[in-house]
């Protein structure tokens, strides 16, 4: 399970260092694909293939109805395994996407990472911790607070 929030840096060669508690989840290979909300979401791959699978599940009405997501979401997909020292290398067209300069938040999300702008990342937190409590009566509707 992917969780907590990571300061982390990308270099000059466009590389990501992923948080070390991580990697291990990571090491069998993993996709990066564009996000909700300018991030960039990391699944570990054998997650990215059940996801992908769901979608070849659905009926061929709803594969038009979703194409669009679909193409938007796998098209822009990289895959990548992490080198011996956990980096891995995102592609200029996702780091654009994200606006992601030299420092980046890395944040767990259950089943994936996501890849933040700083700035992108406290204006989001911002609008989530306006009302936290609605967000908690959501939640209790299904057991989950």
């Amino acid at each position: 399970m992917f969780f907590g929030r990571y300061e982390h840096t990308v270099d000059d060669k466009g590389r990501l260092t992923i948080p070390s508690r991580h990697r291990a989840e990571l090491a069998a290979g993993l996709v990066i694909t564009r996000g909700f909300d300018s991030c960039l979401l990391i699944y570990p791959l054998a997650r990215w293939e059940e996801i992908s699978a769901k979608f070849e599940q659905l009926p061929a009405i709803s594969q038009e109805d979703v194409g669009d997501f679909i193409r938007w979401l796998f098209s822009e997909a990289f895959d990548a395994e992490p080198d011996k020292q956990g980096r891995v290398l995102v592609p200029l067209y996702l780091r654009e996407y994200a606006g992601l300069g030299d420092n980046v938040i890395v944040a767990g999300v259950r089943d994936h990472l996501e890849v933040w702008d700083p700035l992108k990342y406290a204006e989001h937190n911002k609008r989530m911790e306006t009302d936290p409590k609605s967000f908690a009566r959501g939640l209790r509707q299904f057991g989950i607070l």
